[in-house]
């Protein structure tokens, strides 16, 4: 059974930093493309990043030079690393995985497992 488990939200100011992890189970993260996503109420589902088995990284616009998609095998956890943090950043965060193998990863991708999410809250 796959688990997926976010941790790290919380609440800063504008222009702050803030690193999300995603900690798996039953599921290798170093296998398959992992991303993560994001969504506010009212809002559809908003790719932010994902990463492939060559560590490979691609980012939505809104976020590139701002955040860092990583992870740690041994610890086989996935991270999302904030840095200059806006108001607009504001919103729960999910990590995601896919069951099948992509040659290449994407956000438009089928990703069938995801996490509860975590809140993260940017004040201006």
């Amino acid at each position: 059974q796959v688990q997926l488990v976010e941790s790290g939200g919380g609440s800063v100011q504008a222009g702050g930093s803030l690193r999300l992890s995603c900690a798996a189970s039953g599921y290798t993260v170093r296998s398959r493309c992992m991303a993560w996503f994001r969504q506010t109420p009212g809002k559809e589902r908003e790719g932010v990043a994902t990463i492939n088995i060559s560590s490979n990284t691609r980012y939505a616009d809104s976020v590139k030079g701002r955040f860092t998609i990583s992870r740690d095998n041994a610890e086989n956890t996935l991270y999302l690393q904030m840095n200059g943090l806006k108001p607009e950043d504001t919103a729960t965060y999910y990590c995601a995985a896919v069951s099948r193998l992509y040659g290449v990863c994407s956000l438009n991708r089928d990703y069938t497992y995801w996490g509860q999410g975590t809140q993260v809250t940017v004040s201006s």
